[in-house]
């Protein structure tokens, strides 16, 4: 299995979401999509992002971009999660760890004196030609979703391109 990088195609892939639904990259072609990978549902951290992202869905859908979440939980767990919280998107039960595997978020986590395995927060902005965009890694919750929601957007053409033009004209003449 390869390793994802940012410019290159991702790897197809197929896994069980909530609502008897199959997310795949065959069946996310034309549409941009965001996957982020988190830790466990019922969280605190967990739930606070995946409110971020509901809060912020509407946002996505207008630049035609859809929202996954991430765990190894089992589905039982997710559709609790997702029914509790409301989530306006699918949860994404990886509860083989092939999803985790090829966006490589499994790392060595501290809690007190104990190590273990587990998803280190991370989420993935992969385009309608099925290309990695953006990648945020070790992400902290705060103000998270109003960047992956600003590059989703850029990447929709949402964003004022005329700013980005005239900064480039202004330079040129001096």
């Amino acid at each position: 299995m390869m390793t994802i990088s940012i410019g290159k195609p991702v790897e197809d892939f197929s896994a069980k979401a909530t609502n008897n639904t199959t997310v795949s990259l065959k069946a996310l072609q034309g549409t941009n999509f965001v996957l982020y990978f988190y830790p466990k549902d019922n969280t605190p951290g967990c739930i606070s992002e995946g409110q971020a992202f509901s809060e912020y869905h509407p946002l996505f859908l207008e630049a035609d971009t859809k929202v996954f979440g991430v765990s190894q939980d089992t589905m039982a767990s997710h559709n609790k999660f997702r029914e509790k919280q409301e989530f306006p998107f699918e949860l994404v039960a990886d509860t083989k760890g092939e999803l985790c595997e090829l966006f490589d978020v499994i790392r060595l986590k501290r809690k007190g004196e104990e190590e273990f395995m587990g998803i280190e927060r991370s989420t993935f902005l992969i385009d309608k030609d099925g290309i990695l965009q953006h990648e945020w890694r070790r992400v902290k919750i705060k103000d998270h979703v109003d960047d992956v929601l600003q590059a989703a957007q850029a990447l929709a053409g949402l964003t004022q391109e005329e700013e980005e033009s005239t900064e480039e004209s202004s330079g040129s003449g001096t």
